[in-house]
Protein backbone atom coordinates (compact mmCIF):
# COMPACT_ATOMS: atom_id res chain seq x y z
CA UNK A 1 0.00 0.00 0.00
CA UNK A 2 3.04 2.53 0.78
CA UNK A 3 4.38 1.75 -2.30
CA UNK A 4 1.53 2.23 -4.01
CA UNK A 5 1.17 5.56 -2.97
CA UNK A 6 5.01 6.64 -3.92
CA UNK A 7 4.83 5.53 -6.76
CA UNK A 8 1.17 7.53 -7.49
CA UNK A 9 3.23 10.80 -5.82
CA UNK A 10 6.36 10.37 -8.23
CA UNK A 11 3.64 10.29 -11.22
CA UNK A 12 2.15 13.33 -9.69
CA UNK A 13 5.54 15.31 -9.62
CA UNK A 14 7.00 14.31 -13.20
CA UNK A 15 3.36 15.43 -14.68
CA UNK A 16 3.59 19.12 -13.04
CA UNK A 17 7.54 18.96 -14.22
CA UNK A 18 6.20 18.44 -17.52
CA UNK A 19 3.66 20.98 -17.27
CA UNK A 20 6.30 23.73 -16.07
CA UNK A 21 8.16 22.47 -18.79
CA UNK A 22 5.68 23.37 -21.25
CA UNK A 23 4.44 26.83 -19.71
CA UNK A 24 8.09 28.24 -20.22
CA UNK A 25 8.98 27.30 -23.65
CA UNK A 26 5.66 28.08 -24.53
CA UNK A 27 6.42 31.64 -22.96
CA UNK A 28 9.95 31.65 -24.57
CA UNK A 29 8.92 30.84 -28.01
CA UNK A 30 6.04 33.40 -28.11
CA UNK A 31 8.66 35.97 -26.76
CA UNK A 32 10.31 35.32 -29.46
CA UNK A 33 7.64 35.48 -32.08
CA UNK A 34 7.11 38.72 -31.06
CA UNK A 35 10.40 39.75 -30.84
CA UNK A 36 10.15 38.44 -34.76
CA UNK A 37 7.29 40.54 -35.56
CA UNK A 38 7.67 43.99 -33.38
CA UNK A 39 8.03 46.87 -35.99
CA UNK A 40 10.24 49.53 -35.60
CA UNK A 41 7.45 51.84 -34.40
CA UNK A 42 6.56 49.85 -31.62
CA UNK A 43 10.34 49.10 -30.60
CA UNK A 44 9.97 53.45 -30.86
CA UNK A 45 6.91 53.75 -28.45
CA UNK A 46 8.40 51.19 -26.41
CA UNK A 47 11.58 53.17 -25.81
CA UNK A 48 9.96 55.88 -25.49
CA UNK A 49 8.09 54.33 -22.64
CA UNK A 50 11.35 53.38 -21.47
CA UNK A 51 12.89 56.62 -21.05
CA UNK A 52 13.13 58.83 -17.77
CA UNK A 53 13.41 62.39 -16.94
CA UNK A 54 16.53 63.54 -15.95
CA UNK A 55 16.63 66.13 -13.06
CA UNK A 56 16.76 69.45 -15.79
CA UNK A 57 12.84 67.51 -16.95
CA UNK A 58 14.49 66.68 -20.39
CA UNK A 59 14.14 62.79 -21.37
CA UNK A 60 17.03 60.88 -20.86
CA UNK A 61 17.68 58.55 -23.76
CA UNK A 62 20.89 57.33 -22.60
CA UNK A 63 22.37 59.69 -24.58
CA UNK A 64 23.10 63.30 -24.68
CA UNK A 65 21.02 65.76 -22.60
CA UNK A 66 21.28 69.80 -21.79
CA UNK A 67 22.84 68.88 -18.74
CA UNK A 68 25.91 67.23 -19.96
CA UNK A 69 26.47 69.32 -23.37
CA UNK A 70 27.60 72.84 -23.46
CA UNK A 71 25.53 75.72 -25.60
CA UNK A 72 25.97 75.22 -28.67
CA UNK A 73 25.85 78.05 -30.82
CA UNK A 74 26.94 79.06 -34.27
CA UNK A 75 28.49 82.80 -35.05
CA UNK A 76 28.65 84.78 -38.02
CA UNK A 77 30.67 87.90 -38.19
CA UNK A 78 29.72 91.03 -41.02
CA UNK A 79 32.07 93.70 -41.46
CA UNK A 80 33.20 96.18 -43.86
CA UNK A 81 37.04 97.28 -43.63
CA UNK A 82 38.46 100.33 -46.22
CA UNK A 83 42.12 99.77 -47.14
CA UNK A 84 44.06 101.50 -49.64
CA UNK A 85 44.08 98.56 -52.03
CA UNK A 86 41.39 95.86 -52.21
CA UNK A 87 42.92 93.25 -53.63
CA UNK A 88 46.30 93.67 -51.66
CA UNK A 89 43.55 93.47 -48.86
CA UNK A 90 41.81 90.33 -49.76
CA UNK A 91 44.95 88.44 -50.22
CA UNK A 92 46.25 89.94 -46.98
CA UNK A 93 43.30 88.14 -45.58
CA UNK A 94 43.53 85.62 -46.82
CA UNK A 95 46.95 84.81 -45.55
CA UNK A 96 45.70 85.46 -41.93
CA UNK A 97 42.97 82.73 -42.58
CA UNK A 98 45.82 80.27 -43.30
CA UNK A 99 47.77 80.83 -39.92
CA UNK A 100 44.65 81.15 -37.93
CA UNK A 101 44.37 77.09 -38.90
CA UNK A 102 40.73 78.78 -40.87
CA UNK A 103 39.86 77.93 -44.58
CA UNK A 104 38.95 80.43 -47.17
CA UNK A 105 35.08 80.16 -48.08
CA UNK A 106 35.04 82.25 -51.45
CA UNK A 107 36.18 85.43 -52.34
CA UNK A 108 35.67 87.88 -55.56
CA UNK A 109 37.70 91.11 -56.33
CA UNK A 110 35.58 93.71 -58.70
CA UNK A 111 35.47 97.08 -59.82
CA UNK A 112 33.07 99.57 -58.71
CA UNK A 113 32.32 103.37 -59.38
CA UNK A 114 32.52 106.54 -57.62
CA UNK A 115 31.47 109.66 -59.57
CA UNK A 116 33.03 108.58 -62.82
CA UNK A 117 36.30 107.22 -60.97
CA UNK A 118 36.69 103.66 -60.64
CA UNK A 119 37.62 101.43 -57.83
CA UNK A 120 38.26 98.26 -56.68
CA UNK A 121 36.18 96.14 -53.87
CA UNK A 122 36.61 92.43 -52.60
CA UNK A 123 34.58 90.16 -50.60
CA UNK A 124 35.93 87.73 -48.70
CA UNK A 125 33.83 84.60 -46.41
CA UNK A 126 36.02 82.85 -44.54
CA UNK A 127 35.66 80.14 -41.71
CA UNK A 128 37.74 80.27 -38.46
CA UNK A 129 38.45 78.06 -35.69
CA UNK A 130 36.27 79.58 -32.74
CA UNK A 131 38.69 79.71 -30.37
CA UNK A 132 41.08 82.11 -32.73
CA UNK A 133 38.00 84.52 -34.24
CA UNK A 134 38.42 86.90 -31.77
CA UNK A 135 42.33 87.49 -32.85
CA UNK A 136 41.58 87.24 -35.84
CA UNK A 137 39.01 90.00 -35.93
CA UNK A 138 41.74 92.08 -34.34
CA UNK A 139 44.14 91.16 -36.41
CA UNK A 140 41.77 92.38 -40.00
CA UNK A 141 40.93 95.39 -38.14
CA UNK A 142 44.66 96.65 -38.48
CA UNK A 143 44.53 96.57 -42.11
CA UNK A 144 42.63 99.77 -42.38
CA UNK A 145 39.61 101.00 -41.09
CA UNK A 146 36.22 99.04 -40.06
CA UNK A 147 33.40 101.09 -41.12
CA UNK A 148 30.62 98.30 -40.06
CA UNK A 149 30.81 95.74 -37.87
CA UNK A 150 27.86 93.13 -36.88
CA UNK A 151 27.87 89.80 -34.96
CA UNK A 152 25.12 87.11 -34.31
CA UNK A 153 24.95 83.65 -32.73
CA UNK A 154 22.48 81.34 -33.85
CA UNK A 155 21.95 78.67 -30.31
CA UNK A 156 21.39 75.18 -31.41
CA UNK A 157 21.57 73.31 -28.23
CA UNK A 158 17.94 72.19 -28.46
CA UNK A 159 18.25 70.82 -32.47
CA UNK A 160 21.83 69.37 -30.98
CA UNK A 161 20.35 67.01 -28.37
CA UNK A 162 17.60 65.61 -29.87
CA UNK A 163 19.63 64.70 -33.28
CA UNK A 164 21.79 63.22 -30.88
CA UNK A 165 18.96 61.36 -28.98
CA UNK A 166 17.65 60.46 -32.38
CA UNK A 167 20.95 59.34 -33.45
CA UNK A 168 21.12 57.14 -30.15
CA UNK A 169 18.11 55.67 -30.47
CA UNK A 170 18.23 54.05 -33.97
CA UNK A 171 21.35 52.57 -33.00
CA UNK A 172 19.62 50.70 -30.41
CA UNK A 173 17.44 49.97 -33.06
CA UNK A 174 20.06 48.70 -35.38
CA UNK A 175 21.46 46.63 -32.79
CA UNK A 176 17.83 45.20 -31.38
CA UNK A 177 17.17 44.28 -35.02
CA UNK A 178 20.76 42.45 -35.99
CA UNK A 179 19.66 40.00 -32.87
CA UNK A 180 16.41 39.87 -33.97
CA UNK A 181 17.96 38.99 -37.66
CA UNK A 182 20.53 36.40 -36.05
CA UNK A 183 17.18 34.74 -34.52
CA UNK A 184 15.04 34.66 -37.43
CA UNK A 185 14.89 31.34 -39.56
CA UNK A 186 12.24 31.87 -42.87
CA UNK A 187 13.58 33.57 -46.00
CA UNK A 188 10.42 35.93 -45.58
CA UNK A 189 11.40 37.08 -41.92
CA UNK A 190 14.97 37.50 -43.04
CA UNK A 191 13.75 39.64 -45.51
CA UNK A 192 11.40 41.61 -43.86
CA UNK A 193 13.88 42.24 -41.12
CA UNK A 194 16.86 43.30 -43.88
CA UNK A 195 14.54 45.71 -45.17
CA UNK A 196 14.02 47.36 -41.87
CA UNK A 197 17.74 47.19 -41.22
CA UNK A 198 18.06 48.76 -44.38
CA UNK A 199 15.88 52.13 -43.31
CA UNK A 200 17.38 52.22 -39.71
CA UNK A 201 20.82 52.81 -41.23
CA UNK A 202 19.85 55.40 -43.92
CA UNK A 203 18.25 57.20 -40.90
CA UNK A 204 21.69 56.77 -38.79
CA UNK A 205 23.41 58.12 -41.89
CA UNK A 206 21.58 61.27 -42.44
CA UNK A 207 21.51 62.16 -38.60
CA UNK A 208 25.43 61.71 -38.35
CA UNK A 209 25.80 64.17 -41.59
CA UNK A 210 23.50 66.54 -39.49
CA UNK A 211 25.24 66.04 -36.41
CA UNK A 212 28.69 66.42 -38.13
CA UNK A 213 27.48 69.99 -39.91
CA UNK A 214 26.11 71.37 -36.89
CA UNK A 215 29.95 70.24 -35.42
CA UNK A 216 31.56 72.32 -38.14
CA UNK A 217 29.06 75.36 -37.89
CA UNK A 218 29.99 75.15 -34.05
CA UNK A 219 33.58 75.01 -34.57
CA UNK A 220 33.91 77.53 -36.92
CA UNK A 221 32.90 81.04 -37.21
CA UNK A 222 31.58 82.38 -40.58
CA UNK A 223 33.19 85.70 -41.21
CA UNK A 224 32.25 87.64 -44.55
CA UNK A 225 34.51 91.06 -44.59
CA UNK A 226 33.83 93.61 -47.72
CA UNK A 227 36.99 95.24 -47.95
CA UNK A 228 36.41 99.08 -49.62
CA UNK A 229 39.04 101.79 -51.19
CA UNK A 230 38.72 105.50 -50.12
CA UNK A 231 35.92 107.19 -52.30
CA UNK A 232 38.04 109.43 -54.17
CA UNK A 233 38.09 113.05 -53.20
CA UNK A 234 37.12 115.58 -56.65
CA UNK A 235 37.49 119.20 -56.35
CA UNK A 236 35.12 121.37 -58.44
CA UNK A 237 33.51 124.72 -58.68
CA UNK A 238 29.93 123.31 -58.96
CA UNK A 239 29.68 124.41 -62.69
CA UNK A 240 28.86 120.70 -63.58
CA UNK A 241 25.87 120.61 -60.78
CA UNK A 242 24.42 123.54 -61.83
CA UNK A 243 24.55 122.85 -65.17
CA UNK A 244 22.65 119.46 -64.19
CA UNK A 245 20.63 120.94 -62.04
CA UNK A 246 19.69 123.77 -64.85
CA UNK A 247 19.03 120.62 -67.42
CA UNK A 248 16.38 119.12 -64.91
CA UNK A 249 15.11 122.20 -64.33
CA UNK A 250 13.87 122.61 -67.69
CA UNK A 251 12.90 119.35 -68.13
CA UNK A 252 10.66 119.19 -65.47
CA UNK A 253 9.08 122.66 -67.24
CA UNK A 254 8.64 121.34 -70.20
CA UNK A 255 7.15 117.77 -68.64
CA UNK A 256 4.74 120.36 -66.78
CA UNK A 257 3.04 122.25 -70.05
CA UNK A 258 2.78 118.46 -71.78
CA UNK A 259 0.64 117.36 -69.33
CA UNK A 260 -1.02 120.91 -68.88
CA UNK A 261 -1.47 120.90 -72.62
CA UNK A 262 -3.04 117.23 -72.41
CA UNK A 263 -5.66 118.59 -69.69
CA UNK A 264 -6.90 121.94 -71.40
CA UNK A 265 -6.82 120.30 -74.88
CA UNK A 266 -10.12 118.41 -74.65
CA UNK A 267 -11.20 121.66 -73.28
CA UNK A 268 -10.67 123.64 -75.90
CA UNK A 269 -11.89 121.49 -78.27
CA UNK A 270 -15.35 121.79 -76.73
CA UNK A 271 -15.56 125.49 -76.58
CA UNK A 272 -14.60 125.70 -80.23
CA UNK A 273 -17.17 123.08 -81.02
CA UNK A 274 -20.12 125.07 -79.19
CA UNK A 275 -18.51 128.55 -80.51
CA UNK A 276 -19.13 126.91 -84.16
CA UNK A 277 -22.29 126.31 -83.09
CA UNK A 278 -23.43 129.17 -81.84
CA UNK A 279 -22.23 131.39 -84.99
CA UNK A 280 -25.18 128.88 -86.97
CA UNK A 281 -27.56 129.21 -84.83
CA UNK A 282 -26.85 133.15 -85.18
CA UNK A 283 -26.74 133.39 -88.77
CA UNK A 284 -29.89 131.26 -89.33
CA UNK A 285 -31.69 133.37 -87.00
CA UNK A 286 -30.53 136.62 -88.64
CA UNK A 287 -32.28 134.73 -91.67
Amino acid sequence: MKAKFVSIAVLIILLAATFISGCVSSYKESSIQSADYMTVEEYDDSYARNAVLDESGYADYGGTSTASVDRKTIATVDMTIQVSDAAKGVDDISEMVEASGGYVSSSSIYDSYYDSNEGKEGYITVRIPESESSSFLENVGELGEVTSKSVSAQDVTEEYIDVSARLDNLQRQETRLQEILNMTETVEDVLAVEKELERVRGDIESLTGRLNYLDDRVEFSTINIRVTEPRPITHSWGIRDAISESVNGFISIVNALIILVGYLLPLVIVLIFFGGAGVLIRRRMRR
